[in-house]
Formats: C-alpha cells, sequence, structure tokens
C-alpha cells in the first residue's frame, strides 16, 4: 500500500478526529479510503448519466423532438399512473 502525507485545514482534521472518536472509522487511513472510494463511485455514475444524457441528445437531434407541454405531459403520467393500477 502507498503511503502519502497531506495537509489538512484545522476544520477538516477536527472533523475526521471527531469520525474516529465516534468508532465510525478506525484510523485517519480508513476514512480517507472510504471519502475516495466514495468519490470515485459518485464520479463513476456522474459519468454513467453524462454519457445516457449525451445519447438522448443525439437521438433527439437524429428523430426530432417531441413537443408537449409540462401540464400535458402530466396529464399523460397521471392517467398513466391511474390505467396502470398504481394511484
Amino acid at each position: 500500500m502507498t503511503r502519502a502525507s497531506i495537509s489538512l485545514t484545522e476544520p477538516n482534521d477536527e472533523w475526521i478526529q471527531t469520525q474516529i472518536d465516534s468508532k465510525e472509522y478506525s484510523s485517519r487511513s480508513d476514512l480517507i479510503n472510504d471519502i475516495l472510494r466514495k468519490a470515485r463511485k459518485d464520479n463513476d455514475d456522474l459519468a454513467f448519466i453524462r454519457a445516457k444524457l449525451i445519447a438522448s441528445e443525439q437521438s433527439l437531434e437524429k428523430h426530432g423532438a417531441i413537443e408537449i407541454s409540462e401540464v400535458d405531459l402530466l396529464k399523460k403520467i397521471k392517467a398513466k399512473v391511474i390505467q396502470d393500477g398504481s394511484l
């Protein structure tokens, strides 16, 4: 495992120590690694969502956007939910 030396602001250092004191994490390394895992997962999730949005935009450009007002869209959604028996 790689070792690293980092500098922390006082509020961040206090927060880390609070997490360790509360037994949420066993060490600074444990906490930092968990934060980095979550950040990497968030980054992966954002990349997935971004790719889906780009694909949707490209599909709309290729096939043309469907024009519907917000009110009409809400009516269609409500009708579908009622029809499915979800409401």
